[in-house]
């Protein structure tokens, strides 16, 4: 046995990479076949997971739920207090019990809170500028966060062009990575990894392995100030370049990239909905919905939460925040607008249909769905997560959980009857 499967070790590595995308196809198909055989028996779980696997790796896995949001009861809202200052950005862990956020009083971790109870369950503070070695915190405002898929590290990126890595369950700082050359705006871990992904004002993206604490690569493409930054499962990251008008994809291992054109303003927010299909927001006001194989947006709402008044002018509410419940239909959109609006991606990701509205007084700087769908969590201040051109003085910094009820399906034939 040990001879042949020498032998059948030997054959994968001669395959060259065109047989190995035919071989991994044809799996693939064989896959979907039995799985649509399995369709005609009784579901089996171990086969529906594989399945679903199979096709969110695929970006095939659509869970069309937006059409049973109920509209959120703004009574059920939990608000959670504790930062001084706006809050800027926040995770909530892959198990959904905690959230993570952070804002511009520079004290990270400021908080982890228990989503359950509502409970901080600990405090980093800050320091003052040039003390990050000596404590535990950042010195300068935190401006973005990110969470392995494993839920064992947490980075935060600050003004200040640092990086720091957390272990989660002890709050513990584990490494500090240096090598941007401006501020870090914005963190994703690569799912099923601990390869992290950063973007900076210096207007590059980087590489990292942080479970060796390693530097691998920087990616140059951007004419501004990168905004914000997002990944999935593939080895490719998503960035929105502000004010240079492009969102682009970035094939790490092809060392290529992708430029996208749409929005008219800045663009500052960005979200991955599956592994084909993602969501900008910009401060002209629109919200558009990419396939990552069109260089123009499928679907583009302008004025996506209205105009306002500025000075005596008509100006569109800036989009501060965007977030897409994984590999579903829900998308969610912030702005100053005094409400996060829910929306459905229609029609294959053609349309973009607004849902309901959620009253929220203040910048909504941060949005994440959890990941069963059944609660949003915002982060609120008084200003904007990069900078300080307005302040909604009514406005408390605060993170605000609100649960997400959707419409039962109809009954079961064999549910008992509960009347």
């Amino acid at each position: 046995g040990r001879r042949r499967q020498e032998a059948a070790a030997e054959e994968e590595v001669e395959e060259t990479p065109q047989e190995k995308k035919l071989r991994l196809a044809k799996l693939y198909l064989e896959q979907l076949r039995q799985h649509e055989e399995e369709e005609t028996q009784p579901a089996d779980l171990i086969g529906d997971r594989l399945k679903e696997d199979v096709l969110e790796q695929k970006g095939r896995l659509q869970r069309l739920v937006a059409k049973d949001v109920q509209p959120p009861d703004p009574a059920s809202i939990r608000v959670l207090r504790g930062h001084q200052l706006p809050v800027t950005c926040l995770v909530i862990s892959p198990d959904d019990r905690f959230i993570f956020s952070a804002s511009k009083d520079g004290s990270l971790i400021k908080c982890k809170w228990e989503v359950e109870s509502g409970k901080r369950l600990c405090v980093v503070p800050g320091g003052k500028k040039g003390t990050e070695e000596r404590h535990m915190g950042h010195a300068s405002h935190v401006l973005c966060m990110a969470i392995s898929s494993d839920g064992k590290y947490l980075a935060t990126g600050d003004r200040n062009k640092l990086i720091m890595i957390w272990d989660t369950a002890t709050c513990k700082r584990l490494h500090i990575f240096t090598g941007h050359h401006d501020a870090v705006s914005g963190l994703s871990f690569r799912k099923g990894t601990h390869q992290l992904y950063s973007a900076s004002h210096d207007r590059c993206v980087k590489v990292w392995n942080v479970a060796e604490n390693a530097y691998v690569e920087t990616l140059f493409g951007h004419q501004d100030v990168i905004t914000g930054l997002d990944s999935l499962s593939r080895e490719c990251c998503v960035t929105a370049g502000g004010r240079d008008g492009t969102v682009r994809l970035w094939k790490i291992p092809e060392e290529s990239q992708l430029v996208f054109y749409g929005h008219q303003g800045s663009i500052d927010c960005i979200q991955l909905i599956n592994e084909e299909h993602m969501v900008s927001g910009a401060d002209d006001g629109s919200v558009a919905l990419w396939g990552l194989t069109k260089k123009k947006p499928l679907a583009l709402a302008r004025q996506a939460h209205g105009m306002q008044d500025a000075q005596g002018l008509q100006q569109p509410y800036w989009i501060s925040a965007v977030a897409a419940l994984r590999n579903s239909d829900l998308l969610a959109t912030g702005s100053h607008s005094a409400s996060v609006k829910l929306w459905k991606c229609s029609e294959g990701f053609r349309k973009l249909e607004p849902l309901w509205d959620i009253p929220l007084v203040g910048f909504v700087n941060s949005l994440k769905f959890s990941a069963a769908g059944d609660f949003l969590v915002a982060g609120l201040g008084q200003e904007h997560r990069l900078g300080r051109w307005w302040r909604v003085k009514e406005a408390k910094n605060s993170i605000c959980i609100i649960p997400l009820k959707r419409r039962a399906a109809a009954p079961s034939p064999e549910a008992p009857d509960s009347s």
